[in-house]
């Protein structure tokens, strides 16, 4: 059999390259389904695709967004634990400064 293609390994996959499929002359007229036009089905496959291209984009840009705002959260929460750090170690000081003026004014 010289056959290039069959349906299981076609010669191409792409569908507009592949022969258009024709009825046998054994089955009766009309049991097939009509031929209809694919003038639009190209279009539509190509946005189809760009649409799926753009996907894996649009979670990674997500996905970065999500990060930055959990960094920024991140930064501020580091932030305010140094400031009540710092606030506490202020008035530890200021308690011993007040101490040792009490001290001074005793003596």
């Amino acid at each position: 059999m010289n056959t290039r293609g069959t349906i299981d390994r076609p010669l191409t996959h792409d569908p507009q390259k592949q022969a258009p499929m024709t009825s046998s002359t054994s089955e009766p007229k009309g049991s097939a389904t009509t031929d209809f036009p694919t003038n639009g089905a190209h279009k539509a496959r190509q946005n189809r695709t760009r649409e799926m291209q753009l996907i894996p984009e649009a979670l990674a840009r997500a996905h970065m967004d999500e990060r930055l705002r959990e960094a920024h959260a991140s930064r501020q929460a580091t932030h305010v634990i140094v400031a009540r750090r710092m606030q506490r170690r202020a008035e530890r000081v200021s308690m011993r400064a007040r101490r040792a003026l009490a001290m001074a004014v005793m003596q």
